[in-house]
């Protein structure tokens, strides 16, 4: 394997670290994230004035000449696989594809096989420069196996670097379209006295809460108002269904991104995602609100409904802003169909 060498010297005033001061003095367009640093450093790939350091707390004056031996990417060890993908957009920093339902993102223990990160490999071949020194497509994010839509890959260590940054920094654009039990209005004196909930201009529902992995069933996040971790979700009523309403299809957007996050927080507000199997379950509706082929349509519903329909990001590379959006797969499309349809009156 190849191997190139990255050759530069510490500032003035560094920090007291070493890898602390490497990372602030490594040349931009070698792209190297802190975190491969401090693995090249463990490794005996750096030399500190021809001395290899493998310490990454040792010090390091101003002046030192830094020597990184940094070897090619190699090969993962997942397998690519022939799997079609929506690609919304690309190019050779990365790319942003259409997930659908049903699609794993990253390969585990209970799915090996058939995820993207398998697509994405089959796809992009030898496209990607490589990410942690591995040729593999960088995921900054995720969606759950069962939601739809827009999700932004990193293709090379520089774009990997920038995109974390910004979902680190919560700056990422996320607009999701879910269709949920009952009406999340502000009129509505019950949802106000739900601890956690709050409304702004607009009808906007503010949920703000800790969350944190299930006691007793680690599938599961669960709402905590002490411990865990800072999560903040809203969302917006963008029609109702039934006479009198008795669900909705709403707009949710995220302040933070944590595990299953719209699918817990509404429910905790008393608005569970129709189909969801791990935090909704069925509820039984009105039958003079709906059409008897819309309450089937709801019970029927296979996932949870939930798409992740808008995603925005500046460019890590370019700068350039960019936004995408994804219109609603057909299963939701469908599903919101028939609730429009008016049940006959007698």
């Amino acid at each position: 394997m190849g191997s190139r060498r990255i050759e530069f010297v510490i500032a003035e005033n560094p920090p007291k670290r070493l890898d602390k001061a490497v990372s602030r003095d490594v040349p931009e367009e070698a792209t190297l994230s802190r975190t491969r640093l401090s693995r090249l450093i463990e490794a005996g790939s750096l030399m500190v004035d021809d001395v290899v350091v493998t310490d990454a707390k040792a010090r390091v004056a101003e002046g030192a000449q830094i020597r990184i031996a940094v070897e090619e990417a190699e090969d993962s060890h997942i397998g690519p696989e022939d799997i079609p993908l929506d690609v919304i957009y690309e190019d050779d920093d990365l790319i942003v594809i259409n997930k659908p339902a049903g699609m794993v993102v990253h390969p585990a223990p209970g799915t090996p096989s058939g995820t993207l990160v398998n697509a994405l490999l089959h796809h992009c071949g030898e496209n990607l420069s490589g990410v942690g020194g591995v040729k593999r497509p960088g995921i900054v994010h995720r969606i759950d196996k069962e939601t739809s839509g827009l999700l932004v890959v990193a293709k090379s260590d520089v774009a990997h670097q920038g995109l974390a940054a910004q979902f680190e920094k919560h700056t990422v654009e996320r607009y999701y379209r879910a269709i949920c039990y009952g009406v999340p209005d502000a009129n509505d004196p019950r949802l106000r006295g739900v601890r956690g909930t709050s409304f702004e201009t607009g009808n906007i529902l503010k949920l703000t809460t800790q969350l944190a992995r299930h006691k007793h069933d680690r599938q599961r996040q669960a709402v905590l108002f002490q411990g865990g971790r800072h999560a903040v979700t809203r969302s917006r009523i963008v029609e109702p269904f039934g006479t009198p309403p008795v669900a909705a299809l709403i707009e949710c957007w995220l302040e933070t991104g944590r595990t299953h996050q719209i699918r817990v927080h509404m429910t905790h507000a008393g608005h569970s995602l129709v189909g969801d199997p791990t935090y909704g379950g069925k509820r039984k509706l009105a039958a003079k609100s709906l059409t008897p082929a819309a309450i089937a349509a709801v019970q029927s519903f296979p996932r949870q409904a939930l798409h992740a329909a808008v995603l925005g990001f500046i460019h890590p590379v370019s700068g350039e802003a960019m936004r995408f959006e994804a219109p609603l797969p057909d299963d939701m499309a469908g599903l919101i169909a028939v609730l429009r349809q008016a049940p006959e009156t007698k």
